[in-house]
């Protein structure tokens, strides 16, 4: 009997890695590869870092966790370790000089290549480092397994044309790549046949799709085309930028009905003088201008955000005017970030470095502030009857209370009462929210009506597959358990949008 060899992908970052890991798996699986069980813990026989460059210390990170399996590799000479994603396309030959224990090193443009690559370390019994300058194929045309049946990521396109100050990744990924709309909707449909029923429409700069195929409203007629898809329940993008937003995004928002209420709308710094620093090309007025106008088309959206402080040079007058747009816009929540250094980028040589305690105070003032604005917007949820999407992984205490969490239309987290029939991940549940805290809403009557769909049968239909698959024979130590959730990026993006 051939020996299968197991693997581990460890994901940090955005949705974009996110979902580039899924690329990943696919390709390891069509390769022979099986997915190691949960708790593996670095017992897996190939073991890929799908790497940030944005988030702090994102380089320290990465050689801990390199340094901590070093040991086990050398007791396991079989062992291969891969390191993709973006920290590797920016440190390259480094990566291997730093920890020579490294088998691959690839890039954001050739993740198709992991597989060859790890054979090719194998074979030649020396480090593989490949990256490439520019995107060698649409990661969408690459195998995949997905995290869920019932929701999927579709991009639309990869790069981003910005020069913000404070961003690598333009550096990395590169100059904005747009796919054919055609493209995109056959992935939705061929989704849509395996049993999705949600799709988020992903890109490092959603809205300014069009700018490289030379259609300006090519994104909204995107949006209202996936509405004549049948069977689409829902569709999610991110993130877009400000400057790209117009009208007709927002007319399309509201006009299509499965077009989901909620918006993620980075905002950066509420300062004008801070926005013109960071290379940013809208001001306050702009932003709460966009804010205003998707509220008034639709008046239950939920809007969230992106937002750095401590950026080179702010001041308390523009902090004052960060905190002023986040009371104007009432986010329903927002991801902060402390500014910190990136090499590489502008932001980094600027002088009027924040000092660090000045930073940490801010940021504190700011967390209080949208955490009590947060709180407040979900109260107005209690006594509204929604419909969720039953979600798996979401909920933490959810065997200890009793209960199921889920997806309300506009993306809020809720918990309810679980029914006492049975109920699958992808299926719907209409429920009364009862009680709202600032993160969360729960449900905590019986559940108003249970709906089967038919993603609800495509989970059912994968997780027996699942169960019934055979576990091989592992180089690895492998443990007992299920498949890992669904990796959850510390934020909505990579802070950058």
């Amino acid at each position: 009997m051939g020996v299968t060899r197991s693997y581990e992908i460890r994901t940090y970052g955005c949705q974009m890695n996110v979902h580039d890991s899924e690329r990943l798996a696919g390709l390891l699986e069509d390769a022979g590869y099986v997915r190691a069980p949960e708790g593996s813990d670095g017992d897996a026989d190939v073991v890929v870092f799908n790497t940030c460059a944005v988030r702090e210390n994102a380089d320290n990170r990465l050689y801990g966790n390199l340094g901590r399996l070093a040991p086990q590799k050398t007791k396991r000479p079989g062992m291969q370790i891969a390191v993709g994603g973006c920290l590797a396309q920016k440190d390259r030959d480094t990566i291997v000089k730093k920890a020579p224990w490294v088998d691959v090193v690839f890039g954001t443009h050739n993740i198709g290549k992991l597989p060859v690559l790890l054979e090719r370390a194998r074979v030649q019994e020396e480090a593989q480092v490949e990256i490439a300058e520019s995107l060698e194929a649409f990661p969408s045309t690459l195998p995949t397994r997905r995290e869920s049946a019932y929701a999927a990521w579709v991009s639309i396109s990869v790069g981003c044309n910005n020069t913000c100050t404070f961003c690598i990744v333009p550096a990395l990924r590169g100059k904005e790549k747009d796919r054919r709309p055609g493209e995109i909707l056959a992935e939705v449909d061929a989704l849509v046949g395996e049993g999705v029923s949600e799709i988020t429409l992903l890109g490092q700069n959603v809205n300014a799709y069009g700018s490289d195929i030379g259609d300006r409203e090519a994104f909204s007629k995107l949006l209202r085309a996936c509405g004549n898809v049948e069977g689409l329940e829902r569709v999610r993008f991110t993130s877009p930028h400000p400057r790209d937003f117009t009208d007709d995004v927002i007319a399309a928002m509201a006009e299509t009905p499965n077009v989901m209420p909620q918006l993620h709308m980075p905002l950066q710094s509420g300062s004008d003088p801070v926005l013109k620093a960071m290379r940013r090309s809208y001001r306050q007025e702009r932003y709460l201008g966009i804010i205003e106008k998707v509220r008034a088309a639709i008046p239950h959206a939920a809007i969230t955000t992106d937002i750095i402080v401590g950026f080179p040079g702010e001041t308390e007058e523009d902090f004052e005017q960060t905190l002023h747009v986040v009371r104007e816009a009432r986010f329903a929540q927002a991801f902060t970030f402390q500014y910190s250094k990136r090499p590489g980028t502008p932001a980094a040589e600027m002088e009027n470095q924040v000092p660090k305690e000045v930073v940490q105070a801010r940021y504190e003032r700011l967390v209080a502030l949208q955490e009590e604005i947060s709180w407040a917007e979900n109260k107005k949820q209690v006594g509204r009857t929604l419909e969720l999407m039953v979600a798996e992984g979401e909920g933490r205490k959810d065997g200890a209370t009793h209960r199921l969490s889920g997806r309300a239309p506009d993306n809020r987290l809720v918990h309810f009462t679980k029914p006492d029939q049975e109920v699958r991940p992808g299926d719907v549940v209409t429920v009364e929210i009862t009680y709202a805290a600032p993160h969360h809403l729960l449900a905590e009557g019986t559940a108003l009506s249970v709906r089967r769909t038919r993603a609800g049968d495509a989970w059912e239909k994968r997780t027996a597959a699942e169960a019934a698959k055979p576990a091989g024979v592992m180089l690895g130590l492998p443990k007992i358990g299920v498949p890992a959730p669904a990796p959850v990026p510390s934020g909505s993006g990579c802070g950058c949008d």
